[in-house]
């Protein structure tokens, strides 16, 4: 038939406003479209079918579905920063002076080289690229590779940045109703009048899903079930938020569209929702499958329910003569629809035998024919549905008909959209009546009470005969998944499946022939569900077809995983405000605005900036270092250490949470003492050192290195969630609730008795590695005897909010006493000076505590701990590892960071063997020479030998293998 472009109605469209018409533009041509129109619907209405080409075949193709899971009808959208790739026209809203653009096609839409790939579709089955331009390699890496990696990809990425704002938010219900058809409003009622909190999202601008499409009573359902909710104070109704993820523990991710594509209201465009739900209601309905049948991919082949939308949401005509092809009844409202606006319904297709429900009568008396048994043989047309060729459903595909028409209305039936229900854990029960999945209400997902918080209702919960109170007298469908049923190869080889990804049933067979039995394999190896759509038109079909093929059962065969996000999030959406110099904020104790106007030179310790050294008046660095080092020594300094991690460990089981996280016993530590502590990864090695000390029977707190407060924080909930679930231990990351002050020095004690307090330092009340709460000038303050410098020292933990009080307070009655402010540099020369180790720089992530001479801080009482299985591999006790020893060099240089010590011989590689490293060096002024720590193949049994360090200059440094301990071996300074 010679076809006839589609074309707005003359009425209808409950959806858009005639009175305000939107221009746009689509690859260069000036459009008009409604207020209320989809991208999709305002060019159907402009008489443009086709909107896309096929990833693969470069095939034309035109909308098939109305909503989100339309894979076809992807677009090009905005210019400059607010470019966006495959942006789905379907449900993308029409705005003022939007400009579009096709994607995948190359010199234009219309006439795309690519196509040419569709005819070379037999060279391209599933997983060719498994199989061939492998070899030869040079013809591969140089010809093909380059030519497949321009090919890669749907759409460009934008280059500019994105100029719109998004914003975070979070939400908080007893009840999260997700859905806002009647089974949703129905369920959000029920809900509210037992009380408690109820939210309810709905991914729509309007309310009532399809309700008030497919029934004449449904938008007066609808209207007085939002009267009612709107009534209560206890419901909050959100509109245009999709629910995109839903996580463990009633954990919902969703996507609020404020300003979608429309820079000029000023606000954010969208809102991330981060919403903690004590039970989640999937009210989220149900998808229409297509149907396999040949050229079911041509332009104007559409879903019934999708050529029903355009025409009653929003008076556009997708053709003049539609035919519908179906299993199920719910296609025959398209019929009556059409027939309805005024279009010519030459014929339904319907392949079950016998059509004999209110729906089938009612098209019946409207004068349409309805042909049963019936199937497609083949569409016909290219660019667009030029008409069908009937045939026998049961027989091989001969034509006994054919009919012209411009749209074909297929419907395979209807799947419940099981995806939120199934991203936290909810199991699937295959309904072999309907021929869907839908969800095992014996097989919820848990909450955190070991009880189901997930349920589903309507038509996800594969209810698809009732919509709340409007009942769906409908017949049964059959299960049709190729048509015709015992279809001959060369019809199945142009059945699509998957439309974006050109995956063919012959595709799925190919796969099954090769082996691959599971779902998931014949997924990666077809790409079948792997579009932007992510299967969900696709899928069910597909893996029908696929049991098929294996001879076996759909259950047997199983569903793919279904994975979050539902539909996609733009990274500008996950980021919000995260980005410039905001991406990685940087993070200031309470006290850094006074180590600024003090001259502090800063270096950066993960996302803090800490003061390096304090240089005064021409001193360089290195100078103010060992003047600070000789204040602490000889006086009495102060280090800002408010950055070192702080977590509280706390419940019943802290204990014995601890115990197993650390090397060595943290559930016998005393009240009110400290001990320091070692943490090992599952593979045995050292990550993380640190302080613990018990604050009562059932609450520790655990310091950490600056680096590593949010890392181990990580790791301790990792086990938690992971592992221990049922162990009753709650962690907080308190680090910058508290300001921490480090008083160093011979006269620390006496310049903290200045300050005046309820706290008694003396050595007696307060001896090392111990701790005590009270007041100190008047701050209330946690005060720890604990020192990494060797000297007698005091770490005061107080409010953030009175750290710097505190800082000025002692610099203030401290200037006699010679108080200096000193750096991490000062820190890290005096550890050194005593021996002590320094995450990342004695460690690299292979060493282990036994390496470090650390064997005294692991229990020899414990059943287990992590990493102690691991530590006892072959090559961990192993008696060549390299061990912790000090360094003396032997010509009065520094030896630098890193540098390699040398052995006889030559390894494999033509390179000197290697026997050990330096893994710090510095300069002493308190011994006035230099000092390094280093790693040594045998160290501690070869003290005195003399090592040799090749320079890349040429020079050979030497150092003696000394004692790490070079300062107060005795302790007794750090003892006070």
């Amino acid at each position: 038939m010679t076809h006839t472009p589609p074309f707005r109605l003359p009425s209808g469209g409950r959806r858009v406003d005639r009175a305000w018409q939107l221009p746009f533009r689509f690859d260069g041509r000036h459009l008009r479209g409604l207020t209320g129109d989809t991208l999709a619907s305002a060019l159907l209405a402009n008489g443009q079918m086709l909107m896309g080409r096929s990833f693969k075949y470069h095939r034309p193709r035109g909308p098939v579905a109305s909503g989100a899971e339309e894979p076809n009808a992807l677009l090009g959208l905005g210019q400059g920063g607010r470019f966006e790739p495959n942006q789905r026209a379907t449900t993308t809203r029409l705005v003022h002076g939007m400009v579009t653009r096709s994607q995948n096609c190359w010199p234009s839409l219309d006439a795309d080289i690519g196509a040419v790939n569709s005819f070379l579709s037999p060279f391209f089955p599933a997983g060719f690229y498994y199989k061939t331009f492998i070899h030869p390699r040079p013809f591969w890496k140089h010809v093909f590779e380059p030519i497949i990696r321009r090919s890669a990809g749907l759409g460009r990425a934008p280059t500019e940045a994105d100029p719109d704002r998004y914003e975070q938010a979070y939400g908080f219900a007893d009840t999260v109703v997700v859905g806002g058809g009647i089974a949703g409003l129905t369920a959000a009622r029920d809900a509210a009048q037992a009380g408690g909190q109820v939210l309810v999202l709905e991914q729509d601008s309007l309310w009532g899903g399809r309700t008030p499409v497919d029934h004449a009573e449904g938008q007066a359902a609808i209207d007085a079930l939002l009267d009612d909710l709107r009534a209560r104070s206890n419901v909050t109704l959100r509109r245009n938020t999709m629910a995109t993820g839903l996580y463990d523990h009633g954990y919902l991710i969703a996507r609020e569209a404020l300003a979608d594509h429309d820079p000029n209201q000023g606000i954010p465009r969208q809102r991330l929702w981060r919403i903690r739900a004590g039970h989640v209601v999937a009210a989220t309905g149900a998808l229409e499958r297509p149907l396999a049948f040949a050229c079911n991919d041509v332009p104007g082949v559409m879903l019934a329910s999708a050529v029903r939308d355009f025409i009653t949401e929003y008076g556009v005509a997708p053709g003049q003569r539609i035919v519908v092809v179906t299993n199920n009844d719910d296609a025959y409202r398209t019929a009556l629809a059409a027939r309805a606006a005024g279009l010519d319904v030459p014929a339904i297709i319907d392949a079950r035998p016998v059509a004999d429900g209110d729906l089938p009568r009612a098209a019946r008396d409207a004068g349409i024919t309805v042909l049963t048994g019936t199937g497609v043989a083949k569409v016909k047309g290219h660019r667009h549905v030029e008409g069908v060729a009937l045939c026998d459903q049961s027989g091989e595909g001969r034509v006994t008909d054919q009919i012209d028409c411009d749209v074909v209305a297929m419907s395979g039936g209807w799947s419940p959209v099981v995806h939120l229900y199934s991203h936290c854990g909810g199991k699937l029960a295959w309904d072999a009546g309907e021929a869907m999945f839908r969800p095992d209400p014996d097989r919820p997902p848990l909450g955190a009470d070991g009880k189901g918080n997930v349920t589903a209702t309507g038509a996800a919960a594969g209810d698809l005969r009732c919509a709340g109170d409007l009942e769906r007298a409908e017949g049964a469908t059959q299960p049709v998944w190729v048509m015709p049923a015992r279809a001959p190869y060369k019809l199945r080889s142009k059945m699509w499946l998957d439309y974006q990804n050109d995956v063919k049933v012959t595709d799925v067979e190919l796969a099954a022939r090769e082996g691959y039995a599971s779902v998931e394999h014949t997924k990666r190896y077809t790409t079948l569900g792997m579009a932007t759509d992510q299967g969900k038109l696709s899928n069910i079909n597909g893996l029908a077809v696929l049991s098929e093929a294996l001879n076996q059962p759909i259950p047997a065969t199983g569903t793919t995983t279904f994975r979050p996000p539902y539909t996609p999030l733009t990274l500008a959406t996950i980021a919000a405000e995260a980005k410039g110099e905001a991406f990685q904020p940087l993070r200031k104790t309470p006290m850094h605005a006074w180590h600024e106007a003090h001259g502090a030179s800063f270096e950066p310790v993960g996302q803090w900036r800490r003061p390096y050294a304090y240089p005064q008046g021409a001193e360089d660095r290195h100078a103010a270092v060992n003047r600070e080092i000789l204040a602490v020594r000889k006086g009495v300094g102060t280090l800002d250490a408010s950055t070192l991690g702080k977590i509280v460990v706390k419940g019943p089981d802290a204990g014995r949470f601890l115990d197993m996280l650390y090397t060595n016993m943290m559930s016998n530590l005393a009240v009110g003492k400290c001990r320091y502590g070692l943490m090992c990864n599952e593979n045995g090695f050292l990550m993380d050192d640190g302080v613990v000390a018990r604050l009562s029977d059932d609450t520790w707190l655990c310091h950490t290195t600056t680096g590593g407060a949010d890392r181990i924080h990580g790791h301790m909930e990792d086990w938690l969630q992971c592992e221990w679930w049922d162990w009753k231990v709650y962690t907080a990351n308190l680090t910058e609730q508290y300001a921490q002050i480090a008083v160093a020095g011979p006269q620390a004690r006496t310049l903290l008795e200045r300050l005046g307090g309820s706290i008694d330092l003396s050595q007696a009340a307060l001896p090392f590695m111990q701790w005590v709460e009270g007041d100190i000038a008047g701050i209330p303050a946690r005060v720890f005897r604990i020192s990494f410098s060797g000297e007698l020292s005091y770490e005061i933990a107080v409010p953030a909010n009175r750290g710097l009080e505190l800082w000025e307070r002692l610099h203030e009655i401290g200037q006699d006493l010679g108080i200096t402010p000193y750096g991490t540099e000062a820190m890290h020369v005096m550890r050194a000076e005593k021996g002590f180790i320094m995450i990342g720089d004695e460690t690299d992530g292979t060493v282990i505590p036994q390496d470090l001479g650390l064997g005294w801080a692991i229990s020899k009482k414990k059943a287990d701990y992590i990493g102690k299985r691991a530590q006892r591999r072959l090559h961990m006790v192993d008696g060549k590892r390299w061990r912790l020893v000090g360094l003396e060099s032997i010509d009065g240089q520094v030896l630098p960071d890193g540098a390699y010590a040398v052995a006889e011989g030559m390894n494999p590689n033509g390179q000197r063997n290697v026997q050990g490293r330096v893994t710090s060096s510095y300069h002493s002024p308190t011994l006035g020479r230099p000092i390094a720590m280093g790693l040594v193949r045998h160290g501690p049994e070869r003290m005195g030998q003399v090592l040799d360090f090749p320079m890349p200059s040429g020079q050979v440094m030497q150092a003696r293998i000394v004692d790490p301990v070079f300062y107060d071996k005795e302790g007794s300074r750090l003892n006070g």
